[in-house]
């Protein structure tokens, strides 16, 4: 009889702990739906970066504080139970979404990559253009992020914007990418290739100086082996305090300053338009870079070809070539040679 008895507290017993463990399994299935489930419906596209080194406690902290998900602590639960880990990049997350759905894209780490090519000696108007019709950065985004005196601070930059240190190379971007990150990408790699040229021993304006003189000598130079024997010649015209005396200055005046279309010959009336940037009436180096330089460039400038050549001029339109002079006189004979034939 206590036998039966004893069973019966036990069944019971049973019995309850049972319902308990379904009344609480229900509760968290539910729990869990509703952390799982997008904390709004409104429809929107943005992009979520996760920055390398960042775990998913850090992640899911952002993502809650963003009120993209309910719970960091789901989130956490969730990465503790899939065990996968997040993959660092920029992800376009289409919300509403569920932590899971989330958490999917950004172990999966699937992006969408544009390939972005940058021709030496663009400028900075050119090179936001391009990654406009790429569809990376509006135009009007990046010529903002190329002023942004914040980041320019953070560069060291003596000048008003970055033109000059938007490294010319093929990209891979996202696509709506933020274009002060797109900015921060062209320097970052101007600054890897400066210093392998150079070292880091120059001040910030001897760089910016180094800079401004490439950018001409890249809108100069046609064959590579040239580039440094023209640095060479402009260094000469500044070591006898000669004007630079350089079309690219004039050509930037008229298409970059003024709006105008590419001329195709420079008239003796342009090299005295009446502006900072033009060096046939201003000594020494323009206010600011005119393009942005290529490695070869700045090679050039800052591994220059000594000589005592102070003028050049083109003699072979076909393949770029320059004919070189120490005198001035020699370089009317060589145009009266050359160029009329």
């Amino acid at each position: 009889m206590m036998f039966r008895k004893i069973l019966m507290v036990i069944f019971k017993t049973l019995v309850i702990l049972a319902a308990l463990t379904i009344v609480f399994l229900i509760a968290g299935v539910c729990i869990a739906i509703n952390l799982n489930a997008p904390p709004d419906r409104e429809k929107r596209e943005i992009l979520f970066e996760v920055e390398q080194g960042e775990n998913a406690s850090v992640i899911g902290l952002r993502l809650e504080d963003m009120g993209f998900i309910k719970s960091k602590w789901f989130w956490y639960a969730l990465n503790r139970w899939k065990k996968e880990s997040l993959k660092t990049g920029s992800y376009k997350l289409e919300l509403p979404a569920t932590q899971m759905e989330i958490y999917g894209v950004l172990t999966r780490g699937k992006q969408t990559l544009v390939k972005v090519t940058i021709a030496e000696g663009l400028t900075a108007s050119k090179t936001a253009h391009i990654f406009e019709e790429a569809g990376v950065c509006k135009k009007e985004e990046f010529l903002q992020a190329v002023e942004n005196e914040e980041l320019l601070a953070r560069y060291c930059i003596p000048a008003s914007g970055f033109e000059g240190y938007l490294f010319p190379d093929t990209y891979f971007f996202e696509e709506h990418y933020p274009a002060e990150k797109v900015v921060q990408v062209l320097v970052d790699n101007f600054f890897k290739h400066f210093e392998e040229i150079a070292g880091d021993g120059l001040s910030p304006q001897e760089v910016f100086e180094k800079v401004t003189l490439a950018s001409i000598v890249e809108r100069e130079y046609r064959l590579e082996e040239e580039a440094p024997v023209m640095a060479g010649v402009f260094f000469n015209r500044m070591e006898i305090n000669m004007a630079l005396q350089s079309c690219a200055t004039v050509e930037y005046i008229i298409t970059e300053i003024q709006g105008k279309p590419h001329p195709e010959t420079l008239l003796t009336q342009d090299t005295k338009i009446k502006n900072p940037y033009n060096t046939y009436i201003h000594k020494g180096l323009p206010p600011a870079p005119i393009s942005n330089p290529g490695y070869v460039a700045l090679n050039a400038v800052l591994n220059p070809a000594p000589s005592d050549y102070l003028y050049f001029r083109l003699i072979d339109p076909s393949s770029g070539k320059h004919y070189f002079s120490k005198t001035f006189d020699s370089h009317i004979k060589a145009g009266k040679l050359y160029v009329k034939k």
